[in-house]
């Protein structure tokens, strides 16, 4: 991830992205050795929120192509408890999506509301929202923890 952290918003960006489709790791280790870099905030936040909403949305399209084996293999989720996922959220609607920063469940939840066919529109902007506080609360508490240890 070291490398990752060089190479500054397009690091964050592709970690996020990663961390949300494919890869095991946290992205959050990532954006905060960028920020303790000294990077500006903003750019940071926008990195970090689109490059983990579009690992979400290429979720959903995988699940909305509806291949299992495209689930298993690249996504690497049980399919068993994507069924037990998607029907616990049937009922609520397309704007679970603000849910899929959860980690463990995320990736499931998008994956459930592309095989549902939720409505895109309310998936990506409930997704993208939640994306957004979640990394936005992330980068608070790396500053306040930063200027209590320095003081």
């Amino acid at each position: 991830m070291e490398f990752l952290i060089t190479y500054g918003y397009i690091g964050v960006f592709i970690a996020a992205f990663l961390a949300a489709t494919i890869l095991p790791f946290s992205s959050e280790i990532v954006l905060m050795g960028v920020l303790l870099g000294g990077v500006t905030y903003g750019p940071c936040l926008v990195a970090a929120t689109l490059g983990n909403f579009l690992g979400g949305m290429t979720c959903y399209w995988i699940g909305k192509i509806g291949k299992i084996e495209w689930i298993e293999k690249y996504l690497h989720l049980d399919i068993n408890k994507l069924k037990r996922i998607q029907e616990r959220i049937k009922k609520k609607g397309a704007w679970v999506g603000f849910f899929v920063f959860l980690p463990g469940i995320g990736d499931f939840i998008a994956v459930a509301l592309g095989f549902m066919r939720a409505n895109i529109w309310v998936v990506a902007i409930s997704m993208l929202i939640g994306k957004a506080l979640r990394y936005w609360a992330w980068m608070e508490l790396v500053f306040k923890v930063q200027n209590v240890v320095m003081g």
